[in-house]
């Protein structure tokens, strides 16, 4: 009876936009504060379940300590510009030139923080909308078939729904919220492969490639020299070895450039019929719980990345 009653108001909720947003906005600024007076205790039995060992922010050690840290310390003023999916536009321009950032951009459709403005009816058959405060969140139009109120439902939901908050990610909550909508890229062998390079201090120590395939989402591991490395994450299916990119040198040189105000961050690009285009930058993969097996991969990362406050200040002075 009492789990009839609470699917019952379980979707009332979720069917019901006032509703979703009010009460997802209370559960998200309840976690954040009580994490904010309990020193992080939340975070940190977060941080132990999933990873198996505690959660040492005074001294960290290993790549997903310093997510953590990260999220919890690092002030870069660039952070929120690179989380922003419309902003960051803005500086893959200024880091590459007006020229090369046009060649390596997805083409933007349409941006607003108005979704009934969206002009639906002169969009292409196939495209991506996604909020720019927020990872992970994205409508795929393809073959011109869509609900448009529902459509517009779920972007009034994103609009009013803060991103991270809950998970100390400090970089989004600066953003402000907007919807973006762009090209759906299209690779002749299937869904495009997302390559991931992990960024110390500009220089690349490991590039993990994304496989979705109607079976799920399998990850591949290769180091800067594109040898195949066996790491997995209990999270995904390890993937399997591919053949290096022909123009993978132009996707490091690339993401040196991009990464170069950074001590550590991700750059995503995608390489689509032997072209490049940008993805993301990434500040916190995982959100600093990415469960890398073998286990010493996690240290392995860490001992690249040299934890120094207010580094973006060194690098502008040494720049």
């Amino acid at each position: 009876m009492s789990n009839t009653i609470f699917h019952k108001v379980k979707n009332t909720i979720q069917k019901n936009n006032f509703l979703f947003i009010f009460f997802k906005n209370i559960e998200i600024y309840t976690i954040y504060l009580l994490n904010n007076i309990s020193h992080y205790q939340l975070i940190k039995v977060q941080f132990f379940k999933k990873m198996g060992y505690p959660l040492n922010l005074k001294n960290p050690q290993s790549f997903n300590e310093k997510v953590t840290w990260k999220k919890i310390y690092d002030r870069n003023p660039l952070l929120p510009v690179v989380a922003d999916k419309y902003a960051v536009r803005s500086y893959i321009q200024k880091m590459l030139g007006e020229a090369k950032a046009k060649e390596v951009l997805i083409p933007l459709l349409y941006v607003t923080d108005q979704p009934e403005t969206i002009p639906f009816e002169s969009l292409p058959p196939d495209f991506i909308i996604k909020p720019n405060h927020a990872s992970g969140k994205h409508i795929i139009v393809e073959h011109g078939s869509y609900d448009q109120q529902e459509i517009i439902k779920i972007c009034k939901r994103w609009l009013k729904t803060p991103y991270g908050f809950d998970k100390l990610e400090w970089a989004y909550q600066l953003i402000k919220r907007k919807i973006v909508i762009e090209e759906l890229l299209h690779e002749d062998k299937g869904n495009p492969r997302d390559f991931k390079l992990y960024m110390f201090h500009g220089k690349c120590k490991l590039i993990r490639v994304t496989f979705r395939t109607k079976d799920g989402i399998s990850k591949s591991a290769f180091d800067e020299k594109w040898h195949y490395l066996p790491i997995k994450s209990l999270d995904f299916t390890q993937g399997p070895g591919i053949e290096k990119p022909k123009n993978f040198k132009e996707m490091l040189e690339l993401a040196e450039i991009l990464s170069k105000p950074f001590d550590y961050i991700r750059v995503d690009l995608y390489n689509i019929n032997g072209k490049i285009y940008f993805g993301e930058l990434t500040n916190y993969p995982g959100s600093g719980l990415i469960r890398f097996e073998p286990k010493t991969v996690d240290n392995q990362l860490g001992n690249y990345w040299t934890i120094e406050p207010k580094y973006w200040k060194i690098i502008s002075r040494k720049s």
